[in-house]
């Protein structure tokens, strides 16, 4: 797909895959920062290794921004060579502002946009900047996403049941608070070639596993397990009893799984059915 041409009021259209993705990825790797009256920038910081994206988002945008690079010590390095975008245009931080890009501290508070936008390139710049592609273990490919955020949660949810038929419930962690969700073997295949397209917009070491995880293909000794969606019938049957084995043998479930679902929900450490 060719790249289109910035201009100021094509700028941040989201129809446009390209700036779908661009979007998804500053809402969840850029800082907006707001100063004291009219100013203020956004920035994005990545590794040296992954600068021709931000060139990319330069020429994307038709307000004059900057990109540098510095070398800085880190908790990882002592020497950590990064690239970093920036953009001061009150216009343009205005228009990412009013599309869903919040001031300051983000991680919680962003969401799917409510205009009209480009599903999967958007959902390709939130896993490009907060989310892994690969292989696991026993070479395995696996798409994964980390937020903080319960409605991005929901929402890549139900992107991938759409497209894949996997089923998952988004689950806080207990450690650090946040979402952890993973596709892994057919449905991650799936996944990857629905969201890196041939032509489509990111970090090329992202989209060079994403090509190769097409390659697996499942051992004829590796069983399929098909699991079953929790419904909110079962949630109340479940709530409503204090026999786990009562309950397990009338909903034809694992006695386990009906003690891991209890405590999940009465610990609010998930989103519940009639809430996704």
């Amino acid at each position: 797909m060719a790249e289109c041409e910035p201009n100021a009021p094509q700028f941040m259209d989201l129809t446009v895959p390209e700036y779908a993705y661009m979007f998804g990825f500053l809402q969840a790797d850029g800082h907006l920062y707001q100063g004291a009256g009219q100013k203020g920038h956004l920035s994005v910081e990545l590794n040296s290794r992954d600068i021709d994206l931000l060139y990319r988002f330069k020429h994307l945008t038709p307000y004059n921004s900057s990109v540098t690079e510095r070398t800085r010590s880190t908790n990882f390095a002592d020497n950590h060579n990064s690239a970093v975008w920036t953009l001061c245009s009150l216009e343009a931080r205005t228009k990412l502002n009013n599309l869903g890009l919040p001031h300051g501290r983000k991680s919680r508070l962003i969401a799917p946009p409510r205009v009209a936008f480009s599903k999967r390139d958007y959902l390709r710049g939130l896993i490009d900047a907060d989310g892994s592609i690969g292989h696991a273990g026993q070479g395995v490919p696996f798409v994964s996403l980390t937020t903080s955020s319960t409605a991005i949660a929901a929402y890549l949810c139900a992107y991938a049941r759409d497209i894949t038929g996997a089923e998952r419930t988004a689950n806080r962690n207990t450690r650090d608070e946040v979402y952890n969700l993973t596709y892994e073997k057919e449905a991650a295949q799936i996944l990857a070639a629905d969201l890196y397209y041939s032509g489509c917009l990111s970090l090329g070491r992202k989209q060079v596993k994403a090509d190769a995880a097409a390659s697996w293909t499942r051992p004829y000794d590796m069983r399929i397990v098909h699991s079953r969606r929790w419904t909110a019938s079962e949630d109340q049957t479940l709530l409503q009893s204090d026999d786990v084995a009562e309950v397990a043998a009338k909903l034809g479930r694992s006695e386990q799984s009906c003690r891991m679902r209890r405590w999940r929900l009465r610990n609010c450490r998930m989103l519940m059915p009639n809430d996704q």
